[in-house]
């Protein structure tokens, strides 16, 4: 007979930026729907984020990767690299880690939004990843090299889905596609924390909306650099630092509304509003933006290669302005990204294929 108790499901997303754990928003909200029973890891910041999202929900701690980029872009690179042995160790912890959390929970499964350690030889898990060509920044060989390297960590869980459409380009482009696949990999469409509507626009005389996000110092970098430009210009502003430790300016101008962070509702509603925003162009940020339809200025964390190439990459497509943090100026950013657009994008049908997915793996358990 069919067991109809409710599956205890352990998602524990990546701590690098709050990407990677707003994109497990719908994710929880999918479990939930189905009647059975999420539990969020993460570090206090993700814990706390994810309660303001879904409440009641039981939450664990875990130490995050607590990865530092350079503050120099040529150093970005090297910066990442050196951290490497210190990563290895996590991994390990994080494997010793959910051993004993299984046990304590009763979990049933296990999704794992690219923390490495995550995986069980008893019960099922999976990672979600749309890195299959990780970009090094340092040549094609070395791409090559990395991505055994990567395929061997990813070929530990029971499978690999990957956060893109199967077919190319997609939204990712050559970083979520490959000849060459993962076992047990599936692709299961695009993830939003917001929900879709077709009729959202780009508001003419919306607010100019900054995001920013990201781990320091890059971050408080990207930040400096906004705020000294803003000042200049009589629109409009909501500037969100992406920060619960960010301290608020003084003698705020009168046509700036600044947060030190927001979520759920409050933040859909203000994107929703903007004429134009401006943020990192992470991949949860431009699968967000591309659910809303909002056009948008990305500027890529300095030394970090997936921005860097995703940037690039819709930036040639026509999708997306993209331009430097070093450098960068306002006023020519403004006019210049009016000559791209998002809504030349038909990847709305993809914001839903991660509920059958999850369905089917969690009757399976």
């Amino acid at each position: 007979m069919p067991n109809n108790k409710p599956k205890k499901i352990l998602i524990a997303p990546l701590d690098w930026g709050l990407g990677h754990t707003t994109r497990c928003i719908p994710l929880i909200g999918c479990i939930i729907s189905l009647g059975h029973v999420p539990v969020f890891a993460g570090n206090d910041f993700q814990r706390s984020f994810i309660k303001e999202t879904f409440g009641g929900i039981e939450t664990i701690h875990i130490e995050g990767y607590n990865i530092r980029y350079s503050a120099w872009n040529r150093l970005g690179q090297a910066g990442i690299f050196s951290q490497l042995p210190r990563l290895v160790k996590v991994i390990k912890y994080e494997y010793q880690w959910l051993v004993d959390v299984c046990k304590k929970h009763s979990i049933d499964g296990i999704i794992s939004d690219n923390r490495y350690g995550l995986y069980h030889v008893t019960i099922p898990s999976v990672i979600l990843t749309h890195q299959l060509n990780v970009q090094t920044g340092l040549g094609r060989v070395p791409n090559q090299i990395v991505q055994k390297l990567h395929y061997r960590l990813l070929n530990r869980f029971s499978a690999t889905w990957v956060v893109d459409s199967l077919e190319y380009p997609g939204l990712g482009g050559e970083l979520s596609h490959s000849e060459i696949l993962p076992r047990n990999s599936q692709y299961i469409g695009l993830l939003s924390r917001f929900h879709l509507d077709k009729q959202i626009s780009n508001q003419s005389n919306g607010p100019l909306v900054i995001l920013i996000s990201g781990p320091e110092p890059q971050r408080s970098n990207l930040s400096a650099i906004l705020w000294k430009q803003v000042l200049t210009i009589d629109a409009k502003v909501i500037f969100i630092e992406g920060s619960d430790k960010a301290i608020a300016p003084k003698d705020l101008p009168v046509n700036i509304t600044w947060y030190s962070h927001l979520s759920g509702t409050k933040l859909e509603e203000i994107i929703k509003s903007a004429s134009l925003v401006i943020s990192r162009s992470g991949y949860s940020t431009i699968m967000d933006l591309v659910a809303l339809n909002k056009n948008a200025i990305l500027i890529p964390t300095p030394g970090q290669t997936e921005q860097l190439y995703l940037a690039k990459h819709l930036m040639q497509s026509g999708f997306f302005y993209s331009t430097s943090q070093s450098g960068f100026n306002l006023e020519k950013a403004l006019e210049t990204s009016k000559k791209y657009s998002p809504n030349i994008l038909n990847l709305n049908g993809l914001y839903a294929k991660h509920e059958r997915v999850i369905e089917q793996w969690v009757n399976s358990l």
